[in-house]
C-alpha cells in the first residue's frame, strides 16, 4: 500500500478506471458474440441490428482508449463482411 497521499490516490483511480473499461470491453465482446450467434442462425433482419450494435460498442472502445483505432477498423469490416456474405 502506498504511503505518499497522490499515490493512495492514484490506487483509487485506477480501481473506479478499471472497472469502467471491464464493462465497456465486456459489452463490446457480447456485442460481437451476439451478433456472430445470429448470423450463424442465418436471420438477415436481427442480423443487421446486431451488427449496429456491435459497431457502436466497437466505437465507443476506440474512443475511450481500449482499443486501437486500426484494431476497430478491423473488426467493423469483418463483421460487416460477415453480414454481406449472408445474403
Amino acid at each position: 500500500m502506498p504511503n505518499i497521499k497522490s499515490a493512495k490516490k492514484r490506487v483509487i483511480t485506477n480501481r473506479k478506471k478499471a472497472v469502467g473499461n471491464n464493462n465497456v470491453e465486456s459489452s463490446r465482446r457480447t456485442a460481437i458474440k451476439n451478433f456472430e450467434k445470429t448470423v450463424k442462425e442465418g436471420n438477415k433482419e436481427a442480423a443487421s441490428e446486431k451488427l449496429n450494435i456491435a459497431i457502436q460498442r466497437i466505437d465507443k472502445a476506440c474512443k475511450s482508449g481500449l482499443i486501437h483505432t486500426n484494431k476497430a477498423a478491423r473488426l467493423k469490416s469483418r463483421l460487416t463482411k460477415m453480414k454481406n456474405d449472408m445474403e
